[in-house]
């Protein structure tokens, strides 16, 4: 089957194409012909006005499978994937049992040959991410699992820290941490500051994750290795960040894409499906988020997609879990930020950025390369109803409500969705 994408902007800058209108024919999972000339196809899919980019790629992927699947499996997770413009996800490790031994391993991958969105699963670092005892990462390694985190929880013991970025240097593995100081965040709600005094929620300094990425760098520093840091959130962690790049330290960072966009405030109603870890901030770190985003200090932009099932977020505040869904909805926010930060810039940050990060091939758009690519509409207004929810949760502040920017297709591995 023929397909043509026609009148597209190609967002690529390793294509020749790379800011041009072309039309682009894809057929057998390849890109058979790119140019301005009409050609004709058994499928047509009107794109003027739509950016054709590689696949988009998100590090860190909440997935409960196995043992959390009533939250999110890997079925639905890739559905939901693919409906938000993503070929390739990031598996997090939190997981019953963790992604501890090459059986969780491997049971993850198995499906990847038959699946449009790949899944890589990330290693534990530690066993039942407790941060207690190390895993077998070379065995985890050499099994499939592209990097090693604890996933939502941090890496909290230091000495565990430590050793984990010297053992990972034996195969210049990567380590992901969530920086955070789970004493200081110790049963903390929301973000520390004057919305919560008036809410009268237990708050989470931002030097919880201050902290934590200090003593992260300095670790760094005396150990060598490579380290990423995950969903960060405050401005003076990012001023760390930006200070040890200066250094020429190994380090990379990534924020979800909502950080840099919603505000403590909007907590005001109590609406759970807000209550994130890290938390919604002040308006000044969202400033700084962009500021990180335009300079390049954030690497990486990520959904911070963590479904929940329906009794653990409708609950008072502070009994409710944390996360947000957002595969499906983080178009959108792609087309917030095109208002503070170039296009091309963000796309970056979600295709080529990533997957050079976790050394993967990054895609091609040009003549005879397989297709790995993602259209989206930065424009389009539409309305995430439960019936257009991939996701086996609904914990979205978006769900009912109207957003702009939508993928509309994607093209993997041979196989193809475009959206209805």
């Amino acid at each position: 089957m023929k397909i043509l994408i026609q009148s597209a902007t190609i967002s690529d800058p390793n294509s020749s194409h790379h800011q041009k209108k072309r039309n682009v024919l894809i057929q057998n999972g390849r890109i058979i012909d790119i140019g301005t000339k009409k050609v004709t196809a058994d499928k047509v899919i009107e794109a003027d006005g739509m950016i054709l980019s590689t696949g988009w790629l998100d590090l860190g992927t909440f997935i409960g499978d196995p043992g959390l699947e009533y939250k999110e499996d890997l079925e639905s997770a890739s559905a939901a994937a693919a409906a938000g413009g993503f070929t390739e996800i990031v598996m997090l490790p939190n997981t019953v049992p963790s992604v501890q031994s090459k059986n969780e391993v491997n049971y993850i991958t198995k499906g990847n040959d038959k699946r449009l969105v790949q899944i890589y699963p990330i290693g534990a670092v530690t066993l039942k991410n407790a941060g207690e005892e190390l895993t077998e990462m070379i065995d985890l390694n050499a099994s499939g699992a592209i990097a090693f985190s604890d996933g939502l929880k941090p890496v909290w013991n230091t000495d565990i820290l430590l050793k984990s970025l010297q053992y990972l240097q034996k195969f210049d593995g990567l380590l992901i941490n969530h920086p955070e100081d789970i004493w200081l965040n110790m049963f903390g709600q929301m973000n520390e500051g004057k919305n919560s005094t008036i809410l009268g929620l237990k708050g989470m300094p931002k030097i919880a994750e201050d902290v934590a990425v200090s003593r992260d760098v300095e670790l760094l520093s005396y150990s060598g290795g490579r380290l990423h840091f995950a969903r960060l959130s405050s401005a003076k962690a990012l001023d760390i960040v930006r200070a040890a790049k200066k250094k020429k330290l190994n380090l990379t960072c990534d924020i979800a894409a909502y950080q840099a966009l919603l505000d403590d405030s909007l907590l005001d109603d109590f609406d759970t499906n807000y209550k994130v870890n890290p938390p919604l901030r002040e308006k000044a770190d969202l400033d700084a988020m962009i500021a990180g985003l335009k300079d390049g200090t954030i690497d990486i932009l990520t959904s911070g997609h963590l479904p929940q099932d329906t009794e653990s977020k409708v609950l008072e505040f502070d009994h409710a879990d944390f996360g947000m869904i957002n595969l499906q909805t983080f178009a959108s926010q792609l087309a917030k930020l095109s208002f503070h930060v170039d296009m091309d810039d963000l796309l970056e940050k979600v295709t080529s950025a990533p997957r050079k990060l976790l050394k993967l091939p990054v895609p091609l758009i040009e003549k005879d390369e397989s297709a790995n690519l993602t259209l989206f509409d930065p424009t389009e207004k539409w309305v995430f109803t439960e019936e257009a929810n991939y996701s086996k949760s609904k914990n979205s502040p978006w769900l009912g409500k109207e957003i702009v920017g939508k993928a509309k297709a994607v093209f993997n591995n041979s196989k193809y969705w475009i959206d209805a």
